[in-house]
């Protein structure tokens, strides 16, 4: 009995010197992005690697880094080339949450076998950026707010400034890609009964991390040529020592006029605007980045002024469609020499 144990022992320890295994290996990956799971082993010659996902092969190549490639997924690959230095790792493009799971990876050489096993984790892809604009392809106008290539799905609420009796009744769409990455469209109808109302959009995830905010003021103005109009832009309460920037369009492409660093107190604005705009940079660092136009001219201040207040996960703007009538300036002085001649003829 004592020689049978000796070499039940002795194939045993045999056994355990040609089968390399590793501890368990945990890997993190984010959703839509590529990951990385670890295979190393000891090279040598005829490597044959087997990848398995819960006990199911994913992955072969047979022969080395000359072998033949058999995979039914398409975005699973090894790099051949390494495998004769080692290096067996399993690539995963663009992972979503159908690549969770426990993976094995199994390499026999000339003299010896390998096995790993990498248990994969998915991860939310967090929110980047959150818009809010306002829509009027549905009929009526709308407010819009759009959230792209998120995981997972997050929350959207509403809110308005200042409140109002009326109930809010947003629509809430949330559409996955075949990344399992998601797009949320929330639409809320405008109040036309509050034509100057703040609509406020926030956007959290069950899984913590910051929320996002963003809100939109939409208004209509009229000025008069040659005459100063103020512009109005304030910051909700939610925001704290924001960055400012105006910028205007007059259906081209939007030009900068002028903005505000909290960091340093300093504003900048551009060169075609710094004779007609004025900003009070006392009042902004208070949240007020009301602009005053000077001199305005039709042909070249009719269009949209539009303020953006904004910190790293929150921002708020306000668009302001202005319109400035040709009545004012030397258009009036004529206007006024008109009449009076009008009335000496008449006498």
């Amino acid at each position: 009995m004592s020689a049978i144990h000796t070499w039940a022992c002795l194939l045993l320890w045999i056994g355990f010197s040609v089968q390399d295994k590793t501890p368990d290996v945990t890997v993190v990956c984010a959703v839509a992005e590529d990951c990385a799971l670890p295979c190393s082993f000891q090279p040598s010659s005829n490597e044959t690697v087997r990848w398995f996902r819960q006990d199911v092969v994913v992955y072969t190549l047979e022969g080395g880094d000359s072998g033949k490639v058999h995979t039914g997924h398409e975005h699973l690959s090894v790099y051949p080339p390494l495998v004769s230095h080692g290096n067996a790792t399993l690539i995963i493009r663009r992972s979503g949450l159908k690549d969770r799971g426990t993976y094995r990876c199994h390499v026999t050489t000339s003299e010896r076998e390998h096995s790993a096993k990498v248990i994969v984790k998915v991860e939310e892809h967090p929110l980047q950026q959150l818009s809010l604009e306002l829509s009027r392809l549905s009929g009526y106008e709308e407010m819009k707010c759009t959230v792209h290539n998120v995981f997972p799905a997050p929350r959207v609420t509403w809110a308005t400034e200042p409140r109002t009796f009326e109930e809010l009744r947003p629509v809430t769409r949330k559409l996955s890609d075949k990344h399992g990455l998601y797009t949320v469209d929330s639409r809320l109808r405008r109040l036309n009964a509050h034509p100057d109302l703040l609509y406020i959009c926030r956007a959290s995830s069950s899984y913590g991390g910051p929320a996002w905010t963003t809100s939109l003021r939409v208004r209509e103005i009229r000025g008069t040529q040659g005459r100063d109009l103020t512009l109005p832009c304030k910051a909700p309460e939610y925001l704290n020592h924001p960055h400012l920037q105006w910028s205007f369009s007059g259906g081209e492409n939007p030009s900068r006029i002028v903005t505000y660093d909290p960091k340093s107190g300093h504003s900048t604005s551009s060169p075609a605007w710094g004779n007609h705009v004025e900003l009070d940079k006392f009042r902004v660092e208070f949240g007020d980045g009301s602009l005053r136009l000077m001199d305005p001219r039709h042909s070249q201040h009719t269009g949209s002024f539009v303020c953006v207040f904004s910190t790293p996960h929150s921002t708020h703007t306000e668009r302001n469609h202005v319109t400035i009538d040709k009545l004012g300036g030397e258009d009036t002085n004529k206007w006024v020499a008109g009449l009076v001649i009008a009335v000496l003829v008449l006498v």
